[in-house]
């Protein structure tokens, strides 16, 4: 049976990289070796030709001196026997004179010698002195260094891939085990997470960059879900009376006043359902992060087309909105139709849970470079309790707030602030009424 190797794995490129990397490196080294022990063998031939050429010069002298001078070849070439069969003396003289050739029997089939020469002075006359020993011992030590060197490279590589495999395959273990957990996690089970290594590493914060993604994920599904089941309960009821209206105005024959408030009835229904899906459906782009046209947009003139549109709402729960905006344009980058909306939301909210006679005040100012606009009623208020979770989709604070809202108002003006960038906050007083500000960074360009 044959073992298939991927070649795109990453353990399969670790050990290719790996033997590459140590092949060059051991071929440089070895390079290195080998010029070093070349150099070093040179090096001590010639220090030995050296102190050879130092011993002549000084026998020479020696022997110049108590010697006659037609004894002196016969005394050099006394002294060249002890010299390594191998090497050869050459003494030349610089004027008139017989030069000196030494030369041990056989070694004229060396192919190369290493020569010194020096400039020598005997009583006086001046010569050249010449010896040289042949590099073979050199080359051949040279040889068997290189052989080793050849035969160990091949060895040590295919040791140091092997090595390197079960590294590879030890240190990515932990890959395939999160693969392996990360395959088994889907949405009925996203509960699950990753086993984190625990060796402190970078898989390690891997599995726990996964893990929080995967609690995140969990999250917006859960949200998602009880979105979508909120949803439907909101819409099931609209539906719910519009089928029941219809139906019993068809059971029997009704007077027209009856067949018109059976319409009535169903039309306040239609247009209570049509508000909830395009609230929905704004809130859905905005999760999905459609684009949304920005331009300069003065606040004041929104909230005070806010203001103007809800004027009939509010004279009729006899309700008073003052706006209190400063003379100087308020400024901000933003979406006229999307901060419309917000406000709007903010205003409904308010005048929703207002008493007649009450005042609702809408103020826009700036701090600290910021246009802080914000919606203050005398209503009744909000629980402690319930503040925190005012801007969740579909909830409602208490049964005194539940009148017939489907509780996306907030919602819906926090997804407008965070599309701007700006921060909203709600505070409250139970039975003192409550406030929501919006801060927006002030842009004068965009």
């Amino acid at each position: 049976m044959q073992m298939r190797v991927n070649t795109r794995s990453i353990r399969f490129r670790l050990t290719v990289w790996y033997a590459l990397i140590l092949a060059a490196v051991l071929c440089v080294f070895s390079g290195l070796v080998w010029t070093m022990m070349q150099q070093r063998l040179r090096r001590d031939l010639r220090h030995g030709l050296e102190d050879e050429v130092t011993r002549l010069e000084t026998f020479m002298q020696r022997e110049a001196m108590e010697v006659p001078a037609v004894n002196l070849d016969d005394e050099l070439e006394e002294f060249c026997h002890g010299l390594p069969s191998s090497s050869y003396v050459e003494l030349r003289p610089t004027g008139k004179g017989t030069p000196f050739h030494y030369r041990a029997a056989g070694n004229e089939a060396w192919a190369g010698y290493e020569v010194v020469t020096r400039f020598i002075v005997v009583g006086d006359q001046r010569y050249i002195l010449e010896i040289g020993a042949p590099r073979a011992g050199m080359h051949r030590a040279l040889d068997l260094l290189g052989t080793l060197l050849l035969s160990f490279l091949p060895v040590v590589i295919l040791v140091s891939c092997l090595g390197g495999a079960w590294l590879s395959r030890r240190a990515l273990k932990p890959v395939d085990e999160i693969t392996s957990a990360a395959r088994a996690i889907g949405i009925e089970n996203l509960a699950l997470r990753l086993p984190a290594p625990g060796t402190g590493d970078e898989l390690e914060r891997l599995a726990e960059t996964w893990n929080a993604t995967l609690a995140r994920l969990e999250s917006a599904v859960a949200v998602l879900s009880r979105f979508a089941a909120d949803a439907s309960h909101e819409l099931r009821t609209p539906v719910a009376v519009i089928r029941t209206s219809a139906e019993l105005s068809l059971r029997r024959e009704r007077d027209p006043e009856a067949y018109r408030e059976s319409l009535r009835e169903i039309a306040a229904e239609s247009e209570r359902m049509t508000q909830l899906v395009e609230d929905l459906l704004f809130l859905a782009r905005r999760d999905a992060r459609a684009g949304m046209a920005m331009e300069p947009v003065d606040l004041r003139e929104v909230v005070r087309d806010a203001v103007q549109e809800l004027h009939g709402l509010a004279a009729a729960k006899e309700i008073r909105i003052r706006v209190a905006a400063g003379p100087e344009a308020a400024t901000i980058a933003g979406n006229t139709a999307a901060l419309r909306r917000l406000f709007l939301a903010l205003l409904d909210n308010a005048l929703k849970y207002s008493p007649a006679g009450s005042e609702v005040t809408v103020t826009v100012s700036k701090k600290d470079g910021r246009i802080i606009a914000a919606v203050e009623d005398q209503g009744i208020g909000i629980a402690a309790e319930d503040l925190p979770h005012i801007f969740q989709r579909f909830y409602r604070a208490n049964k005194a707030r539940s009148d017939g809202g489907h509780g996306l108002g907030l919602s819906l003006a926090q997804s407008v602030a965070v599309a701007h960038d700006a921060v909203i906050e709600g505070t409250s007083e139970p039975g003192r009424g409550s406030r929501f500000q919006v801060s927006f960074e002030e842009r004068l360009h965009v």
